[in-house]
């Protein structure tokens, strides 16, 4: 594989690009910033280009907008970002381009296996997802989800709640008494951020908020 790697950090630059030379690949090409990249991919036509999310004049997402070039000029070269942090607005945007494109945290290169493997699984088409980032959007969406705070219990009795059965009609699927069926739903009108109305109408948005993030 055909590499080009772009990171204003020289010293981070050229380790990378020896490890990868001991791995097997060929790194053809460095760059210190986006437009050189650029130059670099027109040039040579590499297999993947390696880019450091942030990189000069301003050190934002010079990296983010070069691999969007790439992505527009070049579909066919694959593309792994590399962040010093999680970012998951910038992951996002750029795992929304498709195929044979990663994102990864740089400390995540110290394990030349995780790496290489990575790389393999970008130039056979498949994307590559840091785990930090996995967890950093599986928090965002617990954070987004008005139910996080239910247990698995009070939710499968919610769902049921939305179905439109009763109390009764909940136990009796559950196996439980409609007594515990209404502790269940009391704990649900508590926990959920409903305004302080009679319970029937509570029930009412209680099921709305599940309809609503489902």
């Amino acid at each position: 594989m055909r590499i080009v790697l772009a990171d204003d950090d020289v010293l981070l630059r050229e380790g990378l690009s020896s490890l990868l030379e001991r791995s097997g690949y060929e790194v053809v090409g460095q760059a210190g910033d986006g437009s050189e990249l650029l130059e670099l991919v027109r040039e040579l036509a590499p297999d993947l280009a390696i880019v450091d999310i942030r990189m000069p004049p301003d050190h934002s997402t010079e990296g983010l907008q070069a691999a969007r070039a790439i992505r527009e000029e070049w579909p066919e070269v694959g593309i792994l970002v590399l962040s010093a942090h999680a970012e998951v607005e910038h992951a996002m945007e750029l795992l929304a381009g498709g195929e044979s494109i990663g994102y990864l945290l740089k400390s995540r290169i110290t394990d030349v296996d995780d790496l290489i493997e990575s790389l393999g699984r970008i130039a056979a088409g498949g994307s590559v997802v840091d785990p930090a980032l996995v967890q950093e959007l599986v928090a965002a969406r617990r954070m987004d989800d008005p139910l996080a705070v239910l247990t698995p219990r009070e939710r499968e009795v919610l769902e049921l709640m939305a179905e439109g059965r009763s109390n009764a009609g909940i136990g009796r699927l559950l196996w439980v008494t409609e007594g515990t069926v209404e502790k269940h739903v009391h704990s649900i009108l508590a926990k959920l951020p409903l305004p302080e109305t009679e319970d029937d109408h509570r029930r009412v948005l209680a099921v709305l908020t599940f309809l609503e993030t489902h």
